[in-house]
């Protein structure tokens, strides 16, 4: 019953006029950004922080834009799949395998349509999910020392690399990269600045959020500068959208295979670093398996487009969990909105929950109400969302590179600031071209003097014992499931991934 009352709470602070507002405009442009062939989930929060910051927006009312978006892109990553067979980001790569054929079968607005229900199930199972985890996972991380905080947050980046990731040294490269730069600025311990050189600007630190503003938006500018492909996503293209909504026997016939994956979504979610990559693959493998007798997933079977967008945003949802509860993020886009969190001065972890309990409930109460809007936005508009496939990179891409620069200086007011974001920009160009992953630098960015605090502290109250980094049942344990995080992609992600493009390029050629 305090679970339902603390909802209605956060019911009562997401209704207000400005709140139902910003979480519209946050769905259409998450939409919008989720649509466009690379951009994703991740890359749209982090261009649109600024926008959060310069319309000078409080706590609660920033969170519900930038988690409007995040699940808008969950949503709108499925367009591009389904219409041109170019996955909006990787989760939505499975979405191709059946979701294409329909489209080419003249069911597009049927596929689209079905997809957008699915996203919903996915999401609502997953929010509940959240409201009846988080507080259970704030009870036992109440019990965390420094010890524990120290591997938790080892865990957290000895596992961000994920399944999804191809080369776990290249992710523990940029982790490296990311603690390295968090050391930058007047120790907090000793007073000293470190790594600073005389300039005056870096006692404070490096500013985060100018960091994922630069390391994912402008880096995507330098990308387009360096490629120029001029032309529209999707020259050539007729696209025939048909027939908007799907029949009762085929959402009849989807059902089952929806409420399965939410739960597999889900759980992929929460553990940290799987994230919505592997939610989708499973969910779309855990399908075919249990219900494609007649062989028909590949070809445009509606439960193949169900089963991956159902479970992609179920993981969505379940990505928060951790962020939450712990401080640690599930996923990329996760690791950006804790970045905001604590621009905004708000620590996620066990104390949240008692410390900003209209944060927590008004952020849970508008993800409720972005996922209807959602839903009642999504079908009548497919029409005008696939004209956004047709906007040339050459006309996006000044206006990502505008919102960044005057974004950035009107949060700080500061020309060293920009050309900061310009130096993260050239970093995460080079990286990128490099395939190193930029998650792990923004995490280390924001983790790493915690991470560190709480590594002296722990030692500090040992009297200089290191063995007191495990010398608790719960410490061990967050290290042996940090080794197993690490260790298993090595083994298996790679098979996994290869297995996720084989089958769509497989599947794919055999529709054509």
């Amino acid at each position: 019953m305090e679970t339902l009352a603390n909802l209605g709470d956060g019911f009562a602070i997401a209704i207000t006029w400005q709140n139902l507002l910003l979480a519209l405009l946050g769905c259409f442009l998450g939409t919008i950004m989720g649509a466009l062939p690379g951009l994703g989930p991740s890359n749209g929060v982090a261009i649109l922080i600024p926008l959060a910051f310069t319309l000078g927006l409080g706590a609660t009312p920033s969170l519900i834009l930038l988690t409007s978006v995040y699940y808008g892109a969950m949503y709108g990553g499925r367009i591009s799949s389904i219409l041109l067979n170019i996955p909006g980001d990787e989760p939505a790569m499975m979405t191709c395998l059946d979701g294409h054929p329909m489209a080419k079968k003249g069911m597009a607005g049927e596929a689209l349509s079905l997809s957008g229900v699915a996203s919903f199930v996915g999401a609502f199972f997953a929010t509940w999910g959240l409201i009846l985890l988080a507080p259970q996972l704030v009870k036992i991380a109440l019990l965390f020392g420094p010890a524990e905080y120290f591997a938790l947050f080892a865990l957290a980046f000895m596992t961000l690399g994920g399944v999804s990731s191809t080369n776990q040294a290249k992710s523990a490269f940029a982790a490296a990269l990311g603690l390295g730069l968090a050391t930058i600025g007047v120790d907090t311990q000793t007073g000293v600045p470190r790594f600073t050189f005389g300039e005056v600007h870096l006692y404070d630190g490096l500013d985060f959020l100018v960091a994922i503003v630069g390391l994912f938006a402008l880096s995507e500018v330098f990308i387009f500068l360096e490629t120029r492909h001029g032309g529209s996503n999707a020259e050539g293209k007729k696209i025939s959208i048909g027939r908007l909504y799907p029949p009762l026997a085929m959402l009849k016939a989807c059902t089952p295979t929806m409420l399965r994956t939410s739960v597999l979504g889900f759980i992929a979610g929460v553990l940290p670093g799987a994230g919505a990559s592997l939610g989708s693959f499973i969910s779309y493998s855990m399908e075919k398996r249990l219900v494609d007798k007649e062989g028909t997933f590949g070809t445009g079977d509606p439960r193949g487009v169900a089963a991956p967008e159902t479970g992609n945003n179920a993981a969505a949802g379940g990505a928060l969990v951790p962020m939450l509860a712990l401080g640690v993020p599930g996923s990329g886009t996760t690791a950006v909105l804790l970045a905001v969190l604590l621009a905004l001065n708000i620590t996620p972890g066990p104390l949240l929950f008692t410390q900003n309990p209209d944060v927590v409930w008004g952020l849970i109460a508008a993800l409720f109400i972005a996922n209807f809007m959602l839903l009642a936005m999504n079908i009548p508009m497919v029409g005008l969302f696939t004209r956004v496939l047709m906007v040339p990179p050459r006309i996006l891409m000044p206006i990502v590179a505008m919102v960044s620069f005057v974004g950035i200086y009107g949060i700080s007011g500061s020309t060293f600031d920009l050309l900061v974001m310009i130096g993260f920009g050239v970093m995460g160009w080079g990286l990128r071209k490099l395939d190193v992953p930029l998650v792990p630098i923004i995490l280390g960015t924001l983790l790493g003097n915690a991470m560190e605090n709480n590594l002296r502290r722990a030692v500090t109250i040992d009297n200089g014992n290191w063995w007191t980094l495990i010398d608790s049942p719960l410490s061990l344990g967050l290290w042996a499931v940090a080794i197993i995080g690490f260790v298993m992609p090595l083994i298996i992600g790679a098979r996994v991934k290869a297995k996720m493009h084989a089958r769509r390029d497989e599947e794919g050629s055999i529709s054509d």
